[in-house]
């Protein structure tokens, strides 16, 4: 349709914005706000983020100066922290497997295998289930649940894990008194590092079973 004059173009948008101008405000609006609103839960998401990653840093720095129970106890406080703070993020399992070595450490293995539980039904990161299932076989073991240590281990790990999984495998199966399985997953072990003379006390595993052989 067209119109004979200015006037009645500029009447005619008048008469549109009437009957539209609200809705389509409204529509300009809401997309506004979701374009904003995403805008501000990236940068919400992105903040959240680099304060866990400081919290962490500051958990590793008190652990590993290792200059006493006191430096140890903040490390563990600061762990707690990460995991009630920013449970949302992966620093969160970190600290829980940071959380699990104090506990053995410390002798409090119920509290190690507690946290690597956790870890292993909640991650999902195949290479950090894999580390807390590691941990985990070697917890129960030392609690004499050998048999549940090499359940919790489950089906072969991939690439860099495989070796010292396998030499899990073999001490735990080493503790049953299984030699000759012991015995390959020792050399499955060294079969699996790129450096076997790297891991001299897995050599060293081998002979002695080749000793007694």
């Amino acid at each position: 349709m067209t119109y004979e004059t200015e006037e009645e173009q500029v009447e005619k948008i008048k008469e549109l914005w009437k009957q539209h101008g609200v809705p389509l405000l409204t529509g300009v609006v809401i997309a506004l706000a979701g374009v904003f609103g995403w805008q501000g839960w990236t940068n919400y998401q992105d903040n959240r983020a680099a304060a866990a990653s400081e919290l962490y840093q500051a958990m590793l720095e008190a652990v590993l100066a290792d200059n006493g129970t006191e430096d140890r106890a903040q490390g563990a406080e600061l762990a707690e922290q990460l995991r009630d703070e920013y449970s949302s993020t992966r620093y969160a399992q970190f600290a829980a497997l940071m959380q699990a070595r104090l506990a053995v450490e410390a002798g409090d293995l119920a509290s190690a295998e507690s946290l690597l539980n956790e870890i292993v039904a909640d991650a999902d990161d195949p290479v950090l289930e894999a580390v807390a299932r590691q941990r985990l076989a070697r917890v129960l073991a030392a609690q004499e649940r050998t048999e549940e240590g090499l359940e919790v281990l489950g089906e072969d790990a991939s690439g860099a894990l495989l070796a010292s999984q396998q030499e899990i495998r073999g001490d735990l199966l080493l503790a049953l008194g299984r030699e000759d399985e012991a015995r390959s997953a020792y050399q499955a072990a060294l079969a699996a590092l790129e450096d076997p003379q790297a891991r001299p006390q897995l050599q060293l595993k081998l002979d002695d079973l080749a000793e007694e052989a």
